[in-house]
């Protein structure tokens, strides 16, 4: 079985109108950062890790739609317009804890690795229970993505891949700002998650 958004215009304009509310801010934001300069005194210490986390993060949204039309017999099957806008909505809400925890992270918010030798360990808003909101956003429109294909196949390969992507990622992340600001970065390792409150 097809999904929804294959079969219905109505759902598949939805849909379309939900990932132009997603894509086009954040794509303005890379164009915003591509054309920033460094900051004084900063260190990229990115190693490849973006281009890295977004060709898997584009690879898994390709699978997600082919094997939703390759493989209608991997179809979730009970609850399907259910699943559609609970999909929706967690795109939404994906995109809405994205921003907001990179408007908490202010200043220090990069799309590079980069760590000044003045960073401080922010733990106010989304922060103070997981160490990466942005990248927990960006989990949560992930799989309001794969749920709206209503496809175990399309929805395990998106997931695989974002995860991959994003775990390399928060690892070089994490070794930078150790490295950077020491001890006061462990403790807070120590007291939290990396992407879900009190699980991982």
């Amino acid at each position: 079985m097809l999904p929804l958004i294959y079969t219905h215009p109505a759902a598949a304009g939805l849909f379309l109108a939900t990932c132009l509310v997603w894509l086009v801010p954040e794509m303005a934001g890379m164009l915003r950062q591509m054309g920033k300069v460094s900051r004084r005194e900063a260190l990229s210490q990115d190693g490849g890790s973006l281009g890295i986390l977004l060709g898997l993060q584009w690879a898994g949204l390709a699978l997600n739609f082919l094997l939703a039309w390759l493989l209608p017999q991997a179809a979730i099957l009970c609850q399907r317009t259910t699943l559609y806008f609970l999909g929706l909505t967690a795109i939404l809400l994906g995109v809405a804890l994205r921003w907001y925890a990179i408007r908490v992270l202010g200043g220090y918010f990069s799309s590079a690795v980069i760590v000044t030798n003045d960073q401080q360990v922010i733990q106010h808003g989304p922060y103070r229970l997981i160490r990466h909101p942005a990248y927990s956003g960006t989990f949560l429109t992930m799989l309001g993505v794969g749920l709206v294909m209503t496809n175990w196949a399309s929805l395990i390969a998106l997931l695989v891949c974002v995860f991959l992507g994003h775990i390399q990622r928060v690892s070089i992340e994490e070794k930078a700002l150790i490295r950077t600001i020491g001890e006061p970065y462990i403790e807070y390792m120590r007291r939290t998650k990396r992407f879900i409150p009190w699980v991982y």
